[in-house]
């Protein structure tokens, strides 16, 4: 699989991002010292809500290699640029292509599985109003269907209740 769209499906996966809001990532919109992102919630139109999500230290390193951020970030124009410079269709291109080459198919099989499976790690590790947070939702309600689980998550679920007793 090309380099770009591989990186690009990890930080849909690590970050829990609509496709959109990995496309609007820049080189200033990492903080490499704290292990972060910075994505523009874009539902609320209406008004500016950015978010910080932690992401793994390993993918901050690759991207820093693959984009050359510290490069990038010494200059003004290429700082501010998007690292991805697709169009939504591309993007979506490029993500079904990694998940039937990975062997992922159904609903899962686009961008949107790929927050959806952050959202249900994330509830299941941290309390819901940090996944609130992380996925930019307005309401603890739209989270909670992270929640809503069965079969392997729920055994999961499970299974941290009994280890705390």
């Amino acid at each position: 699989m090309p380099p770009r769209a591989l990186e690009f499906c990890l930080l849909l996966m690590w970050s829990g991002s609509r496709i959109s809001e990995a496309l609007a990532v820049t080189t200033l919109s990492f903080d490499r010292q704290a292990g972060t992102v910075a994505l523009v919630t874009l539902k609320r139109r209406r008004r500016l809500v950015i978010r910080q999500v932690p992401l793994p230290r390993q993918l901050i390193d690759e991207l820093a290699v693959a984009f050359d951020l510290p490069a990038r970030e010494r200059n003004a124009d290429l700082a501010a640029a998007r690292l991805w410079n697709w169009s939504r269709t591309t993007a979506w291109r490029q993500v079904k292509a990694v998940m039937r080459r990975a062997g992922i198919s159904g609903p899962a099989a686009m961008p949107k599985g790929l927050r959806h499976a952050f959202g249900v790690a994330a509830f299941q590790a941290v309390p819901p109003h940090m996944v609130q947070r992380w996925l930019g939702h307005a309401s603890l309600r739209t989270t909670a269907i992270y929640g809503d689980v069965s079969g392997r998550e729920e055994r999961l679920f499970a299974k941290r209740v009994r280890d705390r007793w």
